[in-house]
């Protein structure tokens, strides 16, 4: 039985330069660590707008937060390689 993909999400808002600048880093982690990424718009639910607000983009594994603002992406690949 295959292992489950681990799945990434970033809490964000459709026209954040940061949130853009955080995906397209998690895309090019993608080519050496296998993960999925899920986009979220704070915007579309109120209760992640109060959550979130200005604090976007938010990087979630589950319930743990891994960065916000930017990518760091020695601890990100650190924290993925635990899931090899």
């Amino acid at each position: 039985m295959p292992a489950e993909r681990l799945t990434l999400t970033v809490y964000g808002r459709s026209y954040c330069h940061l949130c853009e600048e955080m995906i397209e880093a998690l895309r090019s982690l993608q080519d050496s660590s296998h993960f999925g990424i899920v986009v979220v718009d704070v915007d579309s639910d109120p209760m992640l707008e109060r959550r979130y607000g200005e604090r976007v983009p938010v990087l979630m594994h589950g319930e743990r937060e891994l960065c916000h603002h930017h990518l760091l992406p020695a601890v990100i690949t650190a924290y993925l390689s635990n899931f090899r």
